[in-house]
């Protein structure tokens, strides 16, 4: 696929998202009502072989075959639709093949170094501890910014007994094996009586989340070593490992992963959690400067002749200027920005604020691509320089009172990251507010990337949080949906409504990367015009009222060619 970039909306949806499979959705997408609609498709990263987080605890890059099959994406090629797809720079899953065979064959694995050991990585800089790792020095360890309590270490049990620590930014899971007598027959000496009360209590102590150390024997307490050996010895994991980016097996691995990416069709790589890579002892372990931006010029060097356009995706303040970073530096520019600027214009029926930041991106030139709705929630923290904190608290304070719920930043309490809702119920479940927004959102500048529940109007689902237990707050706008409940939304006037503005949005020639793009604010009243190819499209919307009109027309006649207002859900 080595033709141009293309600028129209991109559907974003898990594999499974819409009906059972990748298939389903190819279905959706080849259907009447469906053409002319999108020109591209990020698919989350389930697509993939996976184990943890929906799909972004990747194992290998082959396609997970349960989800999704070589002929579709064959059948989104034959459309003309590209793909979006992420590649997790940071972080491999304990059960990828390289961190296995490391289990397997220790320090004369292939793999020895393609992870970061925590003792090779702070050697001369800290304190060995009796539990084994290095406490590194304070002074080297002030800049680190980690995810979780503690020390980011994941202890690995070799195959010669040892515990050696590796580097684990994010989760970590340890599983010991739940032990049947004969597993301890041949420890107890053939006494079955004694095998079976070790087994018992052994199990109790780790389904009670103990340590096999931690388990009460009772008068077999003379055990405890062997029973306790033997369990480690067969302990599992699950999480995430961070790769060591200065192993050339890593930057191997790099190139033949964006290889294989290219290969499904990607044209946009989405570079998750690239900024927590470049590690540094007495430096910062995220966002590293220059670490960071010189791991982005590397992967670019391997991306450019792919023709792959790379997407660092970061969320940070407005006030740091990450953003202006990256896009001067040449990246795409993900806006985090204009979920939340959308629901403050609506909310407070003042449009000055997104008015300005539409002419930021003009006037700097970056190329943006946007969202309303994602796979995680609306960002807030990101707003931090551009509206006011009692704007910003204003906004959390609606979307809760909406069946929202808050995520705070790892953990800590008082400092805000992002609401997770529905951006439907974001809008208090109003069809008027969901067009307008949409409409605002695809006049915006930038690539538009559309979240597959608000295009179906997906409510919260808060039973999908009841199910998922702790932690489970990002499955409220995760519902899977079924391709006649996909049909049927689409017929209702919502779902036309969008999918007439997203078709406008896709076809006119007006939208394009060169276009002329001029933007007029007065409190309430919003207009976005767009010239090129002969064409104009024109968004006029009034905040006050909840209305806008969308008109395409010939710059050579001034005849209209196509217009859109909110009346069409009447």
């Amino acid at each position: 696929m080595n033709q141009k970039l293309r600028f129209g909306p991109m559907l974003n949806a898990y594999p499974d998202s819409i009906g059972e499979t990748l298939g389903d959705a190819v279905a959706l997408l080849q259907s009447p009502e469906m053409n002319e609609v999108f020109s591209s498709f990020y698919i989350l990263p389930s697509l993939f072989n996976t184990d943890l987080d929906r799909g972004f605890s990747v194992i290998d890059y082959r396609l997970n075959e349960l989800l999704a099959r070589k002929e579709d994406l064959e059948a989104l090629q034959a459309m003309g639709i590209d793909l979006k797809l992420d590649f997790i720079l940071n972080h491999a899953s304990v059960l990828s093949p390289q961190f296995q065979d490391i289990l397997k064959n220790g320090t004369a694995s292939q793999y020895a170094d393609f992870f970061i050991n925590w003792n090779t990585f702070w050697k001369g800089a800290g304190t060995m501890t009796e539990q084994g790792y290095i406490q590194p020095d304070p002074e080297k360890i002030r800049n680190m910014f980690f995810r979780k309590a503690g020390l980011p270490i994941l202890m690995v049990r070799m195959p010669d007994g040892k515990d050696v620590p590796y580097w684990n930014t994010f989760y970590q899971e340890i599983r010991y094996p739940t032990l049947d007598p004969q597993d301890l027959l041949e420890m107890a000496d053939g006494r079955y009586g004694i095998a079976e009360k070790l087994a018992e209590a052994a199990n109790r102590a780790t389904a009670a989340g103990r340590l096999p150390e931690a388990a009460d024997l009772g008068n077999l307490a003379g055990w405890l070593a062997p029973l306790t050996e033997l369990l480690e010895s067969r302990r599992r994991y699950l999480g995430q490992m961070d790769l060591n980016i200065r192993s050339p097996l890593v930057w191997e691995f790099y190139q033949d992963t964006l290889q294989h990416l290219h290969d499904y069709g990607a044209r946009i790589v989405r570079l998750d959690a690239f900024a927590y890579a470049p590690k540094e002892a007495g430096s910062r372990n995220f966002m590293n400067d220059p670490g960071t931006w010189d791991l982005l010029a590397r992967v670019r060097e391997l991306a450019d002749p792919l023709s792959l356009t790379l997407l660092p995706e970061i969320h940070a303040s407005y006030e740091e200027g990450v953003y202006r970073t990256i896009g001067e530096k040449g990246y795409m520019v993900y806006d985090f920005f204009l979920p939340g600027l959308i629901l403050d214009a609506l909310e407070e029926k003042n449009g000055e604020t997104l008015a300005a930041w539409a002419r930021e991106i003009l006037q700097r030139g970056f190329r943006t691509l946007n969202m309303l709705g994602c796979h995680d929630g609306i960002p807030l923290l990101d707003l931090k320089g551009l509206l006011p904190e009692e704007r910003i608290q204003r906004l959390i304070d609606t979307v809760v009172a909406r069946g929202g719920m808050i995520k705070n930043l790892h953990g800590a309490k008082n400092v805000y990251y992002q609401v997770n809702a529905t951006y439907y119920s974001a809008l208090g479940e109003d069809d008027r507010k969901m067009l307008l927004a949409r409409a605002l959102q695809l006049f915006m500048p930038g690539k538009p990337q559309i979240w597959y529940l608000d295009l179906f109007a997906g409510r919260n689902d808060l039973e999908a949080v009841r199910r998922a237990g702790p932690g489970g707050h990002k499955e409220i706008n995760r519902t899977n949906l079924s391709l006649a409940d996909c049909r049927a939304r689409l017929a209702e006037p919502l779902g036309k409504a969008q999918l007439a503005l997203l078709k406008m949005r896709n076809t006119s020639a007006a939208f394009s990367p060169d276009a002329d793009i001029a933007v007029s604010c007065n409190g309430s009243t919003l207009a976005i015009t767009w010239r090129a190819g002969g064409e104009a499209a024109a968004l006029h919307a009034d905040l006050a009222e909840g209305t806008f009109e969308a008109r395409i027309t010939d710059m050579d006649t001034g005849r209209e060619k196509e217009s859109i207002t909110t009346d069409c859900l009447q």
